[in-house]
């Protein structure tokens, strides 16, 4: 379908800025000063939509304890978000890689080299997150800053004809994309500090939103305890340390001690149990796994 340059300039991704107009003539300082202060419009646009976020994990979380899965799928920045955010998950929560997942269009490829003419197409949308093997219990995100791309919305009409759980995340109110999806997060930061360059407030939205699906979906999942990320990966001299303090916050041991469970013990969770509970490596196994993995229901129950 062709675009409509009348109607793409009209919507607030594209539209101009009526104060940056003179930005490419202030001093250093000044132009900065500028591009913070449109920032901060971002933070006020993704609290408004904190209802609908929620709904949005409130539907997600049953749906990946069920044994589904959670997929981005966007072109260009929108694509490269998803992508980012998915793949922060396992190294920081000690998920599996493929219960958040980020597709692009362009492929991998296109996280450095942009495949801009391949948004056009909603067939390899949906030939992408079929190829991908997503299925009805899982959990689609389509992410497009413009709320338009036909390769988004191909991905969801897909999603949707199998029976799979869509959102439609744009930072355009009533776009093409959020009325595609079941269920709608739509941030509206306004018009770009340089017209029409989604990578700036649409995609620091983007990428605020997305951060908080996943660490929520962490959380309520039981993958942390109180704020402390005790599925933290100790796979370098950084993270043996960080999770040396969290077993030394939660089990109120001295370092020593901490250094020594999580030596015998391998991970966080199980070394906080050995020691708060009083059991054998393969008793605090035990308790977390009828527990669901949960450290604080592990801590508890008896």
């Amino acid at each position: 379908m062709p675009i409509d340059s009348v109607q793409l300039a009209s919507i607030p991704t594209e539209s101009r800025n009526p104060r940056t107009t003179n930005i490419d003539s202030l001093p250093t300082e000044e132009m900065l000063a500028l591009m913070n202060r449109e920032d901060a419009a971002v933070i006020t646009a993704v609290e408004a939509e904190v209802p609908r976020i929620a709904a949005v994990l409130d539907a997600l979380v049953p749906r990946i304890v069920g044994g589904g899965r959670l997929f981005y799928i966007g072109a260009g920045t929108s694509g490269r978000l998803g992508v980012l955010d998915a793949s922060e998950c396992p190294p920081t929560f000690s998920v599996s890689p493929t219960l958040v997942q980020g597709l692009i269009a362009g492929g991998d490829s296109a996280l450095r080299k942009a495949a801009e003419k391949i948004e056009d197409s909603p067939e390899l949308g949906a030939k992408d997150l079929e190829a991908a093997g997503f299925a009805e219990g899982d959990t689609l995100v389509g992410i497009a800053a413009s709320g338009r791309t036909p390769y988004v919305l191909g991905a969801i009409a897909w999603a949707r004809s199998i029976g799979a759980l869509t959102v439609g995340f744009s930072c355009v109110p009533d776009s093409p994309v959020s009325k595609a999806a079941e269920l709608q997060i739509t941030p509206v930061p306004g018009p770009e500090v340089l017209t029409g360059s989604t990578r700036m407030k649409a995609g620091t939205a983007t990428k605020l939103v997305l951060n908080m699906i996943t660490t929520g979906l962490m959380i309520k999942t039981g993958l942390t305890y109180s704020n402390l990320m005790v599925n933290v990966q100790p796979t370098n001299e950084k993270l043996v340390d960080r999770a040396e303090r969290i077993i030394m916050e939660i089990a109120e041991v001295n370092h020593d001690t901490a250094t020594g469970l999580l030596a015998e013990a391998g991970n966080v969770k199980v070394a906080v149990v050995m020691q708060k509970l009083g059991l054998s490596v393969d008793g605090a196994v035990a308790k977390l796994q009828h527990a669901g993995g949960r450290l604080r229901e592990a801590l508890e129950t008896e």
